[in-house]
């Protein structure tokens, strides 16, 4: 059944897009934090994706460092006769292969009363811009949406074609 691994791909887009929205709602909620468990202001993260065109997965393996199980990838193990069993299929895709720090140096700010100010009185703001990460979240909800309706046609297309030849 070559539509399956159509399916595939677009799952594998919609997990993807789910862990850059998870990354960047931790970026805007941490865009006030001045002091970190590393001691200093919270580093924008930033997802790395790389195309997969064929990689093995087997029940238990993650698609990517940040695996969310979702209904539609539990589904397709159901559909494929996967669902518990320990076999691998041959899967394509979109992989996330890493979260990173952004680069872009912290904004510094003046206020000696501040608890985090250092001893010429700034402190450090995260390298977080709130309009970005709601241009960066648009982008992702735009992205998954694409990979669900590329997946809900596909779904229609298979139950369609399974209906040829059927008697009325």
């Amino acid at each position: 059944m070559a539509f399956l691994s159509n399916l595939d791909i677009a799952v594998s887009g919609m997990i993807a897009e789910r862990a850059r929205a998870d990354v960047i709602a931790q970026n805007v909620a941490n865009a006030d934090t001045t002091r970190t468990a590393n001691g200093g202001p919270y580093v924008r993260q930033n997802v790395i994706f790389t195309e997969n065109r064929s990689y093995k997965r087997t029940r238990d393996t993650s698609l990517s460092a940040i695996e969310f199980r979702t209904i539609f990838g539990e589904k397709l193990l159901e559909l494929r006769g996967l669902a518990g069993k320990n076999r691998s299929q041959t899967m394509e895709g979109v992989l996330l292969t890493q979260v990173v720090e952004d680069p872009t140096p912290p904004t510094p700010v003046y206020d000696p009363s501040h608890p985090d100010a250092d001893e010429d009185g700034y402190y450090y703001l995260p390298n977080v811009d709130v309009a970005e990460e709601q241009i960066d979240m648009l982008a992702a909800t735009q992205s998954y949406s694409a990979n669900l309706t590329i997946f809900n046609s596909l779904k229609s297309l298979a139950n369609k074609a399974l209906t040829i030849g059927k008697s009325s």
